[in-house]
Formats: structure tokens, sequence, C-alpha cells
């Protein structure tokens, strides 16, 4: 199971796709216009982010990838708009201005949290057009490790299998995010994700899991792609690859509050973790994860390596019971990452009676975790790990031991029972004397 975050730093990424400015207007409603039975908007702000392959980049920058990024843009103040706000965040554009068409724009007016309308405008980009995005991409592919093909059906992407071959050539795996009814303008790529509608529009309903594997198998085999990614909103993603288990992973529970350019943060978490060297498999796992931050989050977003880590360690099985010194520095470090306050209480617990036990209740409910710190010849120290209030434990072989744990374990609190809090030890941490033990 994976358990920590891959060198990002090392991974470099190439996105090829339909690029989009998201234009997002703001503002408070308090009256009907008179002109119509709609509400009038007083917009306050006006924001501006990277949409479609734009946001797929942005997001493989923003997890500390190389990312460079090829598409189109209008001759047009979205356009450099668009390009500017790609550059600031890191982003090599190899961008490609037409003159004949304009950036496709998304504007959304929203108000209290919630959207009224979009407007969009775009013109399909012409095949010579799609021919100057093949060229470019020739070139951007030099030195990277993963390239992903961001398709909204634009015109950007006029010949897939061209630069399918490109990368497939030089040894780069394909990741395609693909949109409308023909996939087999992907043959031979690496990974396909689609989402649930889009994998039925192509096969055709599936009654349960099972057709779904099989149709998913079929279509693997039929477009000679090493592996199938379905994502299915609520009941997670879905894994398919050749000569392997079918593997269903389960969404992480969490308020969905808008699903816009979650694709997109899939896509760019997939293509940076393979960059990286994770397996597809453990790649699955982590786009799933950030799918499941990134959906928290209003409008197209991204996902930093801290949101990701902790996720991760949220997710990741903790230790609990008697542990090791060095398993304890690493929960309590996992614990201040997620906001978690740790509690160490001071021994000793022995005889375990209903004072010592008050005084472990008091320790708990100063923290989120505690950690028992007994000495190994303690009679209690084995009763301790059994206790629900107690998360671990860590046994010192003598008192000197004990006062240098308290130096290197770094917890956020430390509780002495009262009966013995003469020799409060030398800490940058809080101490507090509690009644009992």
């Amino acid at each position: 199971m994976l358990s920590a975050l891959p060198q990002f730093a090392n991974a470099r990424v190439l996105v090829v796709g339909d690029l989009m400015l998201d234009r997002y207007w703001h503002g408070a409603t308090a009256r009907i216009s008179p002109e119509a039975p709609v509400p009038v908007v007083q917009v306050r702000d006006d924001e501006v982010r990277a949409g479609g392959a734009g946001n797929v980049a942005l997001n493989a920058a923003v997890l500390g990838c190389t990312a460079r990024l090829v598409g189109l843009v209008g001759e047009d103040e979205a356009g450099r708009l668009l390009a500017e706000r790609l550059a600031a965040r890191g982003v090599d554009c190899r961008l490609q201005i037409v003159a004949d068409a304009p950036t496709i724009t998304k504007l959304r007016v929203i108000s209290r949290h919630q959207q009224l309308i979009r407007l969009d405008f775009e013109e399909r980009f012409a095949p010579h057009h799609a021919a100057r995005v093949t060229a470019t991409t020739h070139d951007a592919l030099e030195g990277v490790q993963a390239m992903i093909l961001s398709d909204y059906a634009k015109g950007t992407l006029g010949d897939p299998q061209a630069l399918i071959h490109l990368a497939r050539e030089r040894g780069v795996p394909v990741i395609v995010d693909p949109k409308g009814q023909d996939f087999g303008r992907y043959r031979g790529a690496t990974v396909v994700k689609p989402n649930l509608a889009e994998f039925e529009a192509i096969v055709g309903p599936c009654a349960d899991d099972d057709e779904l594997v099989e149709r998913g198998r079929r279509l693997c085999a039929d477009l000679e792609l090493e592996a199938l990614l379905i994502t299915r909103s609520e009941r997670g993603v879905t894994l398919i690859q050749r000569g392997q288990p079918a593997w269903h992973l389960p969404a992480h529970a969490r308020e969905v509050f808008d699903v816009t350019g979650a694709g997109d943060t899939v896509s760019a978490t997939l293509g940076c973790s393979l960059a990286a060297g994770l397996s597809l498999r453990d790649a699955t796992a982590l786009a799933n994860l950030a799918a499941s931050i990134v959906v928290g989050k209003l409008g197209t977003a991204t996902v930093s390596v801290d949101e990701l880590r902790a996720e991760l360690n949220a997710h990741a099985p903790r230790p609990r019971g008697l542990i090791e010194a060095a398993e304890a520095r690493d929960a309590i470090a996992t614990a201040r990452r997620l906001g978690e306050r740790t509690v160490v209480a001071v021994g000793p617990f022995a005889p375990f009676d209903t004072p010592r036990l008050a005084y472990l209740e008091a320790a708990a409910a100063r923290g989120d975790r505690l950690l028992a710190l007994p000495l190994a010849d303690d009679a209690s120290a084995g009763l301790l790990p059994a206790l629900r209030i107690v998360d671990w434990v860590v046994a010192a072989r003598d008192a000197a031991e004990l006062h240098d744990l308290l130096q290197t374990l770094q917890p956020d609190l430390i509780a002495l029972p009262a009966a013995h809090a003469g020799n409060i030890p030398q800490t940058t941490a809080e101490v507090v004397v509690l009644p009992g033990g």
C-alpha cells in the first residue's frame, strides 16, 4: 500500500489539449430585474483561472512537477491572461496563437456560492490549427516522462494518433482524458480515463461491476490500451489493466462542493505519479485521493503536496498500542500535520487503580492523541495498550531514557501525575500537572 508521496520534483510531464480561460464574476443579488424575471447581480469581483488542459498543467506544477503545456489560444485578452496566469505558476507554456479564432472562455456568474449562469465564448479550431499543435509537441516531448492528452472536443487534438505515436516511439506513457464517442482516436494510449457516462456511451449500460469489467477488458483489447481508469463519482474509480485483476477503489467520503475540474486533477496526479516512478495502481490511489480533496473546493482548483500528504496520512494505517520510540515520533508528527494535538502522560501507572485511570482520562481530554510513557518495569505497562483512551504506549528502560524520550518525541503537551510531579523534565513542550496517579 502507498505510504508516502513520490518525488514529484524529479518528474517532467507534458500536457497537450484544449485550453480554456475560466472566468468567474462574483456578486450580490438583492432584487429581481424589472426587465425580466431574473436576479440582478451586482458584480464585486472578477476572478480568472486556467481551465481545461491549462488546469491539468497547473495541477501538475502545483504538485512540484516540471509541467510543459501545448495548446491553442486566440490573439486576444483572454489568451494573454491565460498565458500570464500559467507562466506565473511555473508552467512552461508552448502555446500557439491563432488569429482567426478566440481563446475558449467560460464565464460563470456566482452569487451566494451558487452558479446562476454560464456563458461560453468559443469556436471549434480548424485542422490546420491542430497541425501546429502536433508539430510543437514533437519538440516539447524532449525529456518528459509522461504525456497527458486533455480532450474537450474543441479541435486542438485534431490528430491524437499522431501525438500518441510521437510519445510511444520515445517510450513516454500517454494518459488520455477522452471526449466523444470515438475512442478509436486514442488507440495505443497507455491509459484512457473516461468517467462512467463516457464509458457507457461507448460500450452500453453496465448492469453491475462484472459487466463493467468485462466490457472494459474488451475495449482495452480492441484499442490496444494498457489500462482503462473509469471514474465513477461517489463510487470511486475502477482500474482495468491488461493481465491484472480489476481494482475497484472507493471514493473517500467528503462533502462535494463543486466537481468542476476534478477530472483535470485526476489526470494531472495520475500523470505526475507515473512520471515520478509509481506503479499504475499506486498512481491511481493517489489520483483518487486528490479528487476527494478538489471536489471540496469551488471552481477549477488545484491540490497541493501538503494537502495530498495530509490526505494520504489520514487514510494510511496508523500504529496503535505498544510501539517503538521511532514509530512514536512518526505518529506524533503525522498527528501534528493533521492538526491533532498529542499528549504524553508520564507514569508511574502501577498499581492501576481508579485515581490512575482518572489521571489518564484527564490527560486524554487535553488533546486528540494520548501516548502513555511508563517505565519498562512498571507492572501496569502491559495493561495500558488495552485502554481505549490510550493511542500509543512507549516503555522506557529507565528514568534517564524516559527523560530523553520527552525531549525527542516533541509532543504538544506533557502530563504529570500530581503525586509524582517533583521532577519536572526540561522540555520545550507545555507541561501540566493533573490530579490522580
